[in-house]
């Protein structure tokens, strides 16, 4: 599914460097006080070690320059005012032409979204059907069956005597257990989210879908069968967008909202319960007190962080880095999960994953196996040199997919 619905952030201002003699350097690390504007020295001069000490040490420093590189954004060079009239008229003039081409950028981006929501219409009866195949209450067609069979699958040939024992097991199976749980737990970016302790009310999940809002945005929604940790049927998470369009026509994320779970006694995943001792002042005596502490879960996915305010003193140093990644979670969700759920629970888009979606593996069919071809030849020369090594840094020889750095493109 493409990707309409994108927000994109503008680049920031490159600051003018900052120079200063050389015999001010020192300054900066020794003086007690808070240094000025004037007195900053050239970061390009300091190696990275140095420049973090620096920062650490002095966090009014951070926000000072913060502060100063805000007051140059949008500020004149003088170049343009400097040019003759008629210049400047004719830069009017490419102005006045931007502005209709970023009209035609914004209908653009809503009428992608128009035709996106068109084709999930289309989509909608597909995922209802698969519904109703993961939780048994129906049984896939012969002709789904052999459309969803590879071209090159080989085909088992059973005795009769294995084949009955086979249907009687498959009888007593209602639908894919744990079909939600383990496409999850595939998915790189939510599997990191997952713990042990979530595992067990997520094999309660029976469905993930998604759906549109009447404004700029989507939501997503989990439903779960009657469960021992909590009273929800489901639980879901909007994502909202601005009014106004971007830079380049595109949509911009402003905030997401989530479900509150109402959680039976003592089930709370996002919380733990942790002793702790007091001991009173007056005589000495020690008790022991359980107090509750936030936890990793995957449902803190539905108590998204947000947005800091104006006012707001108290912002977490993450912010940014958290809003991105709340961010990606939902689109990942929405455009890898939801979508393709199946390639996900059997672990076939793993390797989409790892080559991109838009590249064929099939086009790498031949380099690998000559690269295998190789490595096999190598591997012989080596051992025919005696230069083999019995050690491995590797404790079960499997890997993981490196995970790409999830990327929000806030405003």
């Amino acid at each position: 599914m493409s990707e309409p619905i994108r927000n994109k952030k503008a680049d920031f201002p490159v600051a003018p460097s900052l120079e200063s003699p050389a015999s001010k350097k020192v300054s900066l690390e020794q003086s007690p006080c808070q240094p000025l504007i004037s007195n900053i020295v050239t970061l390009e001069s300091l190696d990275h070690a140095t420049a973090a000490s620096l920062f650490a040490r002095n966090p009014g420093l951070v926000s000072m320059i913060q502060g100063k590189l805000g007051s140059l954004v949008g500020r004149s060079s003088g170049y343009i005012e400097s040019l003759p009239a008629p210049v400047r008229r004719r830069v009017a003039g490419l102005k006045g032409i931007q502005k209709e081409h970023a009209k035609l950028e914004a209908q653009f981006q809503e009428e992608v979204l128009e035709l996106e929501k068109k084709y999930f219409a289309k989509f909608t009866p597909l995922y209802q059907r698969r519904a109703t195949i993961v939780n048994g209450a129906a049984e896939p067609t012969d002709s789904e069956v052999d459309a969803g069979k590879g071209e090159e699958e080989d085909v088992d040939v059973k005795s009769e005597d294995e084949s009955k024992k086979s249907e009687d097991k498959v009888s007593s199976t209602a639908g894919i257990p744990e079909f939600w749980l383990s496409a999850m737990k595939n998915q790189i970016s939510l599997a990191e989210m997952v713990t042990e302790r979530d595992e067990e009310a997520l094999r309660h999940l029976t469905d993930i879908r998604m759906e549109y809002l009447d404004r700029p945005g989507f939501r997503l929604i989990f439903e779960f069968s009657e469960n021992s940790f909590f009273t929800n049927k489901t639980i879901s998470k909007t994502y909202y967008y601005k009014e106004e369009n971007g830079y380049g026509g595109d949509f911009i994320y402003d905030h997401a909202e989530g479900t509150k779970i109402d959680w039976k006694d003592d089930k709370d995943l996002t919380v733990r319960v942790e002793s702790k001792k007091q001991r009173n002042k007056n005589t000495k005596q020690t008790r022991v007190v359980k107090i509750t502490v936030p936890t990793e879960s995957f449902f803190n996915f539905f108590s998204p962080p947000q947005p800091p305010t104006d006012d707001d003193d108290t912002v977490a140093t993450d912010i940014e880095e958290r809003l991105e990644l709340d961010y990606q979670l939902g689109e990942d969700i929405k455009e890898k999960l939801i979508p393709r759920a199946i390639d996900w629970f059997t672990g076939e888009a793993l390797q989409f994953e790892e080559l991109g979606d838009d590249m064929d593996p099939d086009e790498f069919d031949d380099e690998d196996e000559d690269e295998e071809e190789d490595e096999d030849d190598d591997d012989d020369d080596r051992k025919s040199d005696g230069d083999v090594d019995d050690d491995s840094d590797e404790e079960d020889g499997t890997s993981k997919p490196k995970k790409e750095a999830a990327e929000c493109k806030q405003s």
